[in-house]
């Protein structure tokens, strides 16, 4: 066996060097400027890195239309989420086909793009299509309505990548296909997180690891909500579990610079071709994956995958239920494994311990390890001290 092929069969690189770069910063100062906000400023980290090859640029309105329909590209490529660049009605006017455009993202230049297309779209049927919801109260919806109500088409190049906060755990897919070889590793099992680590993941993350060479642990660290685990501390709690629980050979640390959207079902058909384009073989699905609230059933992510062949997948589900530590077998388990009461589950959710941790409650040792718990409330600490301070 070896590592997955690109998704749609090549691995997307569009990435300006040396001249070809230089020549294009010359030239941005003389196109037409369009501000992104920061999912589409990640979307084009994304797609200039061949995180999701075969895509090279934002979505044209066949494109766009098809994976809402049927989560497919136009030409019957799996896909799952719509990436577009959005604009108001007023910026659109000033636009032509044909334009290059200077793309800059906090104020920095980050890509130049040529308008192929630029069309209206229903946001609504969008939100349902997606996120199966037109409630306002969904963060990926709410996004979608507070947009531009135009979507701009067209091919990037990338001039200058985003300055990363965790450069020594940042892999392009090119990068992490050189390392898993470099490492032996023929099958690599994915795993998407936005929250810490427990015990729960651990569990499911070292069952999988029993099938194959080796485990990728890749969580999110572009836009999430406010409510959820600031990614320095996510990060600090990652690398002193793996320091200490982990077998270092047979496990990487890499950051994942998507934007979550909350898109549960589809986007675990997202982050699983992105995976793939890493080069992952395998990848984690469990509960409620990419989900919020109450808009997904629990396995409703697993249940998607259905939709597909195998082979146009490229990469291999590992479906897990929902882990807990039992009480009665002194270990983690799932339904399937453990023959313990509801009573003798212990599980918190991670809305529980977020709440735990702003109380300054330390979670159960059943639940995280202790280091990860101390890592958790120090940084709680800090950030509650910061919002203390803003208030003097």
């Amino acid at each position: 066996m070896q590592l997955s092929k690109p998704h749609g069969g090549t691995l997307i690189n569009r990435v300006l060097q040396d001249s070809e770069r230089q020549a294009a910063i010359e030239r941005a100062k003389e196109l037409r400027r369009v501000d992104v906000d920061d999912v589409a400023a990640s979307d084009i980290e994304l797609i200039a890195t061949g995180v999701v090859s075969p895509l090279t640029g934002f979505m044209n309105k066949e494109d766009y239309e098809s994976v809402l329909k049927r989560m497919r590209l136009a030409d019957g490529v799996v896909w799952s989420i719509p990436l577009t660049l959005p604009v108001s009605t007023e910026e659109a006017e000033a636009i032509s086909e044909g334009d290059e455009l200077a793309l800059y993202a906090s104020g920095e230049l980050r890509a130049v793009m040529t308008v192929s297309e630029k069309y209206s779209y229903d946001k609504k049927y969008e939100a349902e299509m997606v996120y199966g919801t037109t409630e306002e109260a969904h963060p990926g919806v709410a996004r979608v309505y507070r947009q531009g109500d135009v979507y701009l088409a067209g091919d990037i190049w990338m001039v200058n990548a985003p300055s990363q906060a965790f450069p020594e755990h940042y892999y392009t897919p090119a990068e992490t296909r050189e390392k898993f070889a470099e490492l032996g590793w023929k099958t690599v099992v994915g795993f998407q997180t936005r929250n810490p680590i427990h015990r729960a993941h651990e569990y499911i993350q070292k069952c999988a690891l029993e099938i194959v060479d080796g485990l990728f642990v890749h969580p999110l660290v572009g836009e999430t909500k406010s409510d959820d685990i600031p990614a320095d501390i996510r990060m600090k709690s990652y690398t002193v579990l793996l320091d200490k629980y982990y077998p270092h050979d047979r496990t990487l640390l890499g950051v994942f610079p998507a934007a979550m959207r909350y898109a549960g079902p589809r986007e675990a058909i997202f982050h699983a071709m992105c995976r793939k384009n890493y080069g992952c073989t395998h990848f984690i699905v469990g509960r409620d994956h990419a989900g919020v609230g109450s808009y997904y059933g629990t396995y409703d992510a697993q249940k998607i995958f259905e939709q597909f062949d195998a082979q146009e997948l490229g990469i291999t589900t590992l479906n897990f239920e929902h882990a807990f530590y039992c009480t009665r077998t002194q270990g983690m388990a799932t339904a399937k494994t453990s023959p313990g009461s509801p009573e003798e589950r212990i599980f918190l959710s991670g809305t529980r311990v977020r709440e735990m941790l702003t109380q300054g409650e330390v979670p159960p040792v059943e639940f995280t390890r202790p280091e990860v718990a101390e890592v958790l409330m120090e940084g709680y600490r800090r950030k509650q001290q910061e919002v203390e301070a803003e208030a003097v």
